[in-house]
């Protein structure tokens, strides 16, 4: 896994940088409605290829989103979001075929090989100029990270971290979920860049750094040698949200919307979640 990922440091690198720590705001946004819908049974839908549905990601598609570079096998979270979706618009998981389109083609301008597309995509005002969103399946959490030698690298719980010395850049939703929720003893070490904050705890300056779950994975992965993810934090703020990408003005995004929400107000997407996420992939909730 972790080969599939050095391979891919640059365009994961400018990825990062679009889903970065989202700054801390009060007004939460609110999921587009799936308005105007007529009828979303699957005979009423038009599909790039009738009767099947198109799902495009990226290659290599890495974890913990997806597994072995095979969105086609239901394993890792976007993958089994993606069939979970499918199945809510009534195609069987055989009636699903996976397109491979890299990440910036995707939210281009212009016609699309896909009828949606999953790969961590940040639900964005510019963006939204150029695709359709459907509501978000998945909002970011805020994650700590520590050294394997660090005195948090086993915390389970919130409160272990309370004596803990972290820090976070300045100005985002993990600096407010130190003061907001961790509430440590000490004053949080506050960073210009992530880059500075990683280099503090590289020099053993905090204990642990706080980040979202994506820029978590990347840096333990791929930045930091004998680092790892001690765990995810409550939401606090506004998170940013991950939306399914579909062509501007299609006639699925109301219906697609419908079925991301459904598997929301249903528990599947926190199910899936807690899964792929925080089982397999060791981000586990810190209570």
């Amino acid at each position: 896994m972790l080969t599939r990922m050095l391979r891919r440091l640059l365009p994961l690198a400018a990825l990062l940088a679009l889903v970065g720590c989202a700054p801390a705001d009060d007004d939460t946004p609110t999921p587009p409605a799936a308005t105007g819908l007529t009828s979303c049974s699957k005979d009423q839908l038009t599909t790039k290829t009738a009767g099947k549905l198109t799902i495009g990601t990226d290659d290599p598609a890495y974890g913990p989103w997806f597994k072995d570079n095979k969105p086609e096998n239901g394993e890792g979270f976007e993958s089994a979001v993606a069939y979970a979706v499918a199945d809510r618009l009534g195609y069987a998981q055989a009636d699903v075929t996976w397109v491979r389109v890299p990440f910036n083609t995707a939210v281009a301008p212009g016609p699309k090989a896909f009828d949606f597309d999953i790969n961590q995509f940040s639900i964005t005002d510019e963006r939204k100029k150029a695709v359709d969103f459907s509501g978000p399946y998945y909002l970011v959490r805020q994650t700590v990270i520590a050294l394997k030698s660090s005195k948090i690298a086993g915390a389970a719980s919130v409160s272990a971290l309370q004596s803990a010395k972290l820090g976070a850049q300045v100005g985002t939703t993990s600096y407010k979920a130190i003061t907001d929720l961790v509430k440590p003893s000490g004053q949080p070490q506050v960073y210009n860049t992530n880059d500075d904050a990683k280099k503090a705890l590289q020099n053993g300056q905090i204990d642990g750094l706080v980040v979202d779950l994506p820029t978590a994975f990347y840096m333990t992965a791929a930045e930091l040698e004998d680092a790892v993810i001690v765990g995810q934090l409550p939401q606090v703020g506004v998170p940013e949200q991950f939306g399914l990408v579909l062509d501007k003005g299609s006639s699925l995004t109301g219906c697609v919307t419908q079925a991301v929400d459904q598997l929301r107000s249903s528990g599947e997407l926190t199910r899936l979640e807690q899964q792929w996420l925080a089982q397999v992939a060791g981000a586990r909730e810190l209570t």
